[in-house]
């Protein structure tokens, strides 16, 4: 109730000002000051229009990927071509890459770093091949790795060594699912 008595006061000062501007105004130049109301007018309305259609704007700009039920992962192609998938890893949203070229799960030194590892502890005794070379890989182990309602515990991955954009999901982990496919401008996966 008192919180209700709040918002009906700050409501009431809030018409009181900006009717006492509107009034004021209008009787210096009624034709410049209704013009300004109709410009604040169409900023609203514009504002609210934006803010409707926001959910549509973000799917056609930033597409992001379904987890449906039964075990099905749609995942829409970016604006650069690639397949962007967030997944958990020990509980900690990272965003990968599908990259079937890529052997393993691949992690970022900063997404492990985020997602508990240690990177002081990890000695890096593997190689892999990326589009900026070769690079240093440690093998580490993900307590668990989670999209959606799908999930997996003590995962196998690599910590990369180097200067790569993005955490990399690879076949190794592709493989757990049943069938990975695509459907127009989509990635499928299904367990």
């Amino acid at each position: 109730m008192s919180n209700e008595f709040a918002r009906l006061a700050y409501l009431l000062l809030l018409a009181i000002a900006v009717g006492g501007f509107l009034v004021v105004e209008f009787r210096r130049d009624a034709g410049r000051a209704s013009r300004g109301v109709l410009a604040w007018v169409l900023i609203f309305i514009g504002l609210v229009a934006g803010f409707g259609l926001w959910e549509d704007v973000r799917r056609d700009v930033l597409p992001r990927q379904e987890v449906l039920g039964e075990g099905r992962i749609e995942v829409p192609i970016g604006t650069d071509g690639h397949f962007h998938l967030t997944a958990e890893i020990n509980e900690v949203p990272v965003r990968f890459v599908v990259d079937t070229g890529a052997s393993s799960l691949a992690l970022r030194r900063r997404d492990a770093e985020r997602a508990g590892i240690d990177l002081d502890t990890l000695a890096y005794a593997g190689q892999a091949q990326t589009a900026n070379g070769v690079v240093p890989t440690a093998a580490v182990r993900l307590d668990s790795v989670q999209i959606g309602d799908i999930r997996d515990d003590d995962v196998a991955a690599v910590v990369i060594n180097g200067d790569i954009g993005t955490s990399l999901m690879g076949m190794d982990y592709l493989r757990r699912f049943a069938r990975v496919g695509f459907e127009g401008d989509t990635l499928v996966l299904e367990r």
